[in-house]
């Protein structure tokens, strides 16, 4: 299964160094990934693949909620499909 990462809040050193680190200590694999910094603000998008993870998409998206909260950005785990779904035309 496929996810969509979102992260976005504040710019700070480390963001995508611990999210990166949380990932690959649950084998959950990047796929791809951009960021940016717009005014100050940093914005993450990254495609996951969960088919080797040690953990179900729920826990991951509670746990990174709460990794967020202590770096003062807000992420959101979206199941890729449900991601699709949502932005289709």
């Amino acid at each position: 299964m496929k996810a969509i990462i979102t992260v976005v809040g504040g710019d700070k050193m480390g963001i995508i160094a611990k999210v990166s680190a949380y990932l690959a200590k649950h084998s959950i694999n990047i796929d791809d990934i951009t960021q940016t910094v717009l005014s100050g603000n940093f914005v993450m998008m990254m495609i996951v693949d969960f088919s080797a993870a040690d953990l179900a998409i729920d826990q991951v998206r509670t746990e990174l909620t709460e990794e967020g909260h202590s770096l003062g950005v807000e992420v959101n785990v979206m199941n890729e499909k449900v991601f699709s779904e949502m932005h289709r035309i």
